[in-house]
């Protein structure tokens, strides 16, 4: 895609419809945003251990029925990794060693942390994620960053998910903002549009630089 032409495709996703609002709340994604694959090497050899691709695997670990009914807190995490477990042909014992060779070559992008730290000095910050009831105790235990959040919104503990319309709502009464005063940060285009259909601007992460401007150029417009 030419430059001009991604220019201007970017910032038609910057809040399209919405008023010139100053913003309040900042909310960013967590998998594929601030936590990312970047090494696809463990999960890999995890997946060719059990005669899968890549892929397969993702979508089992993800896509598969269990996956969807962890994600709206109908089973637990663990629940669904047993399944996956027996979907493999491995054994409950096996579980944590699956876990950590699957998201063994999955980052938290440091850079992107301290920019929400820095952003947090002018703009209430949350987390809106689709997720397993594991995510708090994860950014909490493991990856420490629970605290550059004001408010945590997660799929599996309010019972729906992206791009359902009520999360975005759930995550703005929890702000107690009207939604055009929020920015949604997602690296899933459906889950940006289904953000500004709900009222938000939106922004599509492609990385932390072009995000860093993109929401800038949306503060600057705002303000």
């Amino acid at each position: 895609m030419p430059a001009d032409v991604e220019v201007k495709y970017c910032h038609s996703l910057l809040g399209k419809g919405t008023a010139l609002m100053t913003i309040s709340t900042i909310l960013f994604d967590f998998g594929g945003v601030l936590l990312r694959t970047e090494d696809h090497q463990p999960r890999q050899t995890l997946a060719a251990r059990y005669g899968l691709s890549e892929d397969e695997l993702v979508r089992l670990v993800f896509g598969s029925p269990s996956a969807l009914s962890a994600s709206v807190g109908e089973i637990t995490a663990e629940q669904h990794w047993q399944q996956v477990a027996k979907a493999l042909g491995a054994s409950n014992e096996q579980i944590p060693s699956l876990i950590e060779q699957f998201y063994g070559g999955d980052r938290l992008d440091e850079g992107l942390v301290q920019l929400i730290r820095s952003y947090r000095k002018t703009h209430r910050i949350g987390l809106l994620s689709n997720a397993w009831d594991d995510l708090r105790t994860i950014l909490t235990e493991q990856l420490r960053i629970l605290d550059i959040f004001d408010e945590v919104i997660i799929s599996a503990e309010v019972g729906v998910m992206k791009p359902d319309r009520r999360i975005y709502e759930i995550a703005a009464q929890k702000f107690r903002v009207p939604p055009h005063e929020a920015v949604f940060i997602d690296d899933l285009l459906v889950n940006v549009q289904a953000a500004q259909e709900a009222g938000m601007k939106a922004i599509h992460f492609r990385s932390t630089l072009q995000t860093h401007n993109d929401l800038q150029h949306l503060l600057e417009e705002g303000s």
